[in-house]
């Protein structure tokens, strides 16, 4: 499309409905009809239907396990919001994700870099970054990492839901230099957004959706140009987050690499490549993934049954002590 994945020339969102088969915008998109139904609404406020977009980009690699997509929205006076796109529908999509226990960096973070440092000489005097899910964790990391010629021009980077990092990095020079520039948001019942480790101050948004749900961002409610926030987190999203980052640091990067290629291996046995070719011919696929465990050595076989279970054991142990 003219302009979008341009340095040089952009197209501004009521341009761009006015474009041929946009229907690749919603490819591989969870939620096509209320994204559709956001970006006429987009186009049809005088308040962001003239914003130009530029620098669109969009990779998938399956033998890196990278999925990456960044845009720019030029908002005038010199600002750049550089949004990162979180996790799409693809598998590969969430198995980078699940790297992000054991692989630091992962090869999206790193693409997150260099996106960035292509603003290294251009005219943008102020730049904010942002995004949600992976989005905002890969927002983070590119901010700490860029060039100091970027980071010098980044004044907020939004982190809407996303997950946090391995100690290593929350140790880092680098994120003491970056932390006051943070603004996360999470729902009352974060799950993404709480994984790992967390050291950022965070605000907490209320969401008409429950549990892992409320990760959609469409869910969070609005009041006027601002979130309606809460004072907290939920007690039990609090407890369950608790348990389950318990439980993946229970056990060392090489571990935590066995459990999830190991899973990623059965879901590939399927063939599918989104949560949507998963849900056709289910019976055929459940088949193929019960062959991919059979094939298994029994030794890592027996390592995934008890990490699984082991998570049990903790969550059952830190309700009694609840209760307690």
């Amino acid at each position: 499309m003219p302009g979008i994945s341009s340095l040089d020339v952009s197209i501004s969102i009521r341009e761009l409905l006015e474009q041929d088969n946009l229907e690749w915008l919603f490819l591989d998109v969870r939620d096509p009809r209320s994204n559709l139904k956001l970006l006429l609404a987009l186009a049809d406020s005088p308040r962001f239907q003239n914003v130009q977009m530029s620098r669109y980009v969009d990779y998938i690699d399956p033998v890196q396990e990278k999925q990456f997509s960044a845009i720019t929205f030029l908002i005038g006076d010199g600002v750049a919001y550089v949004a990162f796109r979180g996790t799409d529908s693809t598998f590969v999509g969430w198995k980078e994700d699940f790297n992000m226990a054991f692989l630091n960096p992962v090869p999206s973070q790193e693409e997150g870099v260099r996106y960035l440092n292509s603003f290294i000489g251009s005219s943008y005097r102020t730049i904010l970054v942002g995004g949600h899910s992976k989005g905002g964790n890969i927002a983070v990391y590119a901010s700490m990492y860029c060039d100091q010629s970027v980071q010098d021009r980044i004044q907020v980077i939004f982190s809407h839901d996303g997950p946090g990092f391995t100690e290593d990095v929350f140790l880092s020079e680098n994120y003491a230099n970056t932390k006051c520039k943070i603004r996360k948001t999470l729902p009352q019942s974060s799950l993404i957004g709480m994984l790992l480790q967390q050291q950022e101050e965070f605000k907490v948004v209320k969401s008409d959706r429950f549990w892992i749900m409320q990760h959609d961002p469409f869910s969070w409610l609005v009041e006027g140009v601002e979130f309606q926030y809460a004072i907290n987190l939920n007690g039990n999203a609090s407890y369950f987050n608790k348990v389950l980052n318990k439980w993946v640091s229970s056990y060392d990067k090489e571990q935590r690499e066995v459990f999830v290629d190991t899973f990623y291996q059965v879901i590939k046995s399927t063939n599918a490549k989104t949560f949507g070719d998963l849900l056709r011919n289910k019976k055929g696929k459940a088949f193929a993934a019960v062959f991919a465990i059979k094939d298994i050595d029994e030794d890592t076989r027996r390592f995934i049954l008890k990490t699984i279970s082991s998570l049990f054991v903790l969550l059952i142990r830190d309700i009694d002590k609840h209760r307690l």
